[in-house]
């Protein structure tokens, strides 16, 4: 799938964000986040549709007082020809089944707890499992969002854990 490019004027920026009213703004080839300083672009999948996916991560596997940016990171390898079409599909059945429930999509169902319940009626699918498991490496092993855990990296390098306070939690 190629991607129509045109410019998009700031006043078209501002009116698509203020329309979708959600964390996302969607333009030709690109997605952003509506209050921070971060975009991506793509170019096998529809804006929209990696909108979603990323909505689709956070939902998954929430995490507060991690940026969407990082959410934009961990589904950004979906965007590739070889998955391309399992990508479009499956975001349009996740929409169909939002629009069933009365919904404009799956973006535009306010409550987490709404989504969530969406997703596992669909977690059987193949889509879905693929988007999951994929997750868990894109997301937490991003070198960035590791401190945001307290998880210090490897420490083999550093001399391991015994002489660097592998019994000082104090949570257990």
């Amino acid at each position: 799938m190629t991607l129509e490019r045109h410019r998009m004027t700031r006043r078209e920026l501002l009116a698509r964000s203020a329309v979708l009213g959600a964390a996302f703004v969607v333009g030709p080839g690109f997605v952003a986040g509506r209050t921070a300083a971060w975009a991506m672009e793509v170019s096998h999948v529809r804006p929209a549709t990696m909108a979603t996916l990323i909505q689709m991560a956070r939902d998954i596997y929430p995490h507060d007082h991690v940026a969407d940016s990082y959410y934009a990171a961990a589904v950004k390898g979906y965007d590739n020809a070889d998955q391309a079409a399992m990508v479009e599909a499956g975001v349009a059945a996740l929409d169909a089944v939002a629009e069933g429930l009365g919904h404009g999509g799956y973006l535009a169902i306010g409550w987490e707890r709404e989504r969530v319940e969406l997703l596992r009626a669909l977690e059987r699918s193949p889509f879905f499992q693929t988007v999951r498991g994929g997750l868990v490496t894109g997301l937490y092993n991003q070198k960035d969002v590791w401190p945001l855990f307290g998880y210090e990296g490897e420490s083999y390098s550093k001399g391991g854990y015994i002489t660097r306070g592998f019994d000082d939690i104090k949570w257990i």
